[in-house]
C-alpha cells in the first residue's frame, strides 16, 4: 500500500491498537487481533502504539520502552501482522528515524500548532495524522496540514497521505464533549480525511488516581457509532486485553474482546449512510 492510500476516503478504515507498547507478547497479541479483525474493515487496520508517552500527567508516569526500543518493537509487529503501524512523534529530531520504520507518524493533540515538529513530519514523504488540539475550532486545523505540506515540499518528496483526529474539546468541566459537527468542518477546511478518535474522546482529565486522567469508557460505542453517521471516515480505537491493568490511558481504552463487534455495527452504519 502507498504512502498516499492510508487513509481512503470512501471506505471506512481503522486505527487501533494499545495506547503504549509493552513486551511482545502484548504487542503481538493485540495486532494478531486486529489483522484477523482487518478482513471486516472496508479500509483496512493500521496498528498503532507509542514508543513515549511525553505527556504523561506524572512525572512518574510509566512512558514507554523510548526510540529505539519501541521502533525494534513495532517492526516485529509488522513482521508477524502485516499490518501498517503508525507512532506518535513528540520532537522534529524523532521524525526521521522513525519515518524509517513506520507506515504513518501521529502529531499528538497538544502538539498539533509545532511547525518544526510539523514541517519535519512532512518532509519524511510517509503518511501523517495530526489530532486536533483540544482548544481548536476545527477550521483551525487548516495550518496544521500546511505545515505539514510545506515539510514535504522543502524536502523535494511527495507528500503522503494525511489525515485530521478529532478528539474532544474541552468543555469546562472536567470531560471532553464532542461536537458532531466536526468532520465535515474539518474535512471542508483540510481537504482531508476526518478521524474520530472514540477512546480519548471519553477521557476525564485530571479525575483518575493521583491526578492521571479518568475516562468513561462506557460511552465508546455510542460516540463511535455517532461519529461515523455524522461522517467520520477513519476511526482510532485504543484498545487492550486487559485495560484496567494497562500501564496508561487504562479508563478510555476499549477492551480487546470487544473490538470486533463495536467495528462490525460502525462498518454497517458506515454502509448504510453512504449508499
Amino acid at each position: 500500500m502507498s504512502p498516499a492510500s492510508r487513509f481512503p476516503a470512501d471506505r471506512l478504515f481503522l486505527i487501533a491498537g494499545p495506547c503504549q507498547l509493552e513486551d511482545d507478547a502484548l504487542n503481538l497479541r493485540v495486532g494478531e487481533t486486529l489483522a484477523r479483525l482487518a478482513e471486516n474493515v472496508p479500509g483496512g487496520i493500521i496498528y498503532k502504539a507509542s514508543f513515549d508517552k511525553a505527556n504523561r500527567s506524572n512525572v512518574d508516569g510509566v512512558r514507554g520502552p523510548g526510540l529505539d526500543a519501541g521502533l525494534a518493537a513495532l517492526d516485529r509487529v509488522r513482521a508477524a501482522t502485516g499490518l501498517p503501524i503508525l507512532t506518535d512523534v513528540h520532537e522534529a529530531s524523532q521524525c526521521a528515524a522513525a519515518g524509517q520504520v513506520v507506515d504513518v507518524l501521529q502529531i499528538p493533540a497538544f502538539l498539533c500548532r509545532q511547525t518544526d515538529l510539523l514541517l519535519a513530519s512532512g518532509a519524511t514523504g510517509k503518511a501523517v495524522n495530526v489530532k486536533k488540539g483540544q482548544w481548536m475550532h476545527p477550521e483551525g486545523m487548516r495550518g496544521a496540514i500546511r505545515k505539514v505540506e510545506a515539510g514535504a515540499a522543502l524536502a523535494g518528496r511527495e507528500v503522503g497521505a494525511l489525515a485530521v483526529t478529532e478528539r474532544g474539546s474541552f468543555f469546562g468541566y472536567g470531560d471532553l464533549v464532542v461536537d458532531m459537527r466536526t468532520f465535515a468542518r474539518m474535512r471542508e477546511a483540510c481537504g482531508v480525511p476526518a478521524i474520530f478518535d472514540a477512546t480519548h474522546s471519553v477521557q476525564r482529565p485530571g479525575q483518575g488516581v493521583g491526578g492521571t486522567s479518568g475516562g468513561a469508557r462506557e460511552f465508546i460505542p455510542s460516540l463511535t457509532l455517532a461519529a461515523v453517521a455524522a461522517g467520520a471516515q477513519g476511526l482510532f480505537l485504543e484498545t487492550h486485553p486487559d485495560p484496567d491493568r494497562a500501564p496508561s490511558d487504562g479508563p478510555n481504552m476499549m477492551p480487546l474482546d470487544k473490538l470486533g463487534d463495536l467495528v462490525a455495527r460502525a462498518v454497517d452504519i458506515w454502509d448504510r449512510v453512504t449508499r
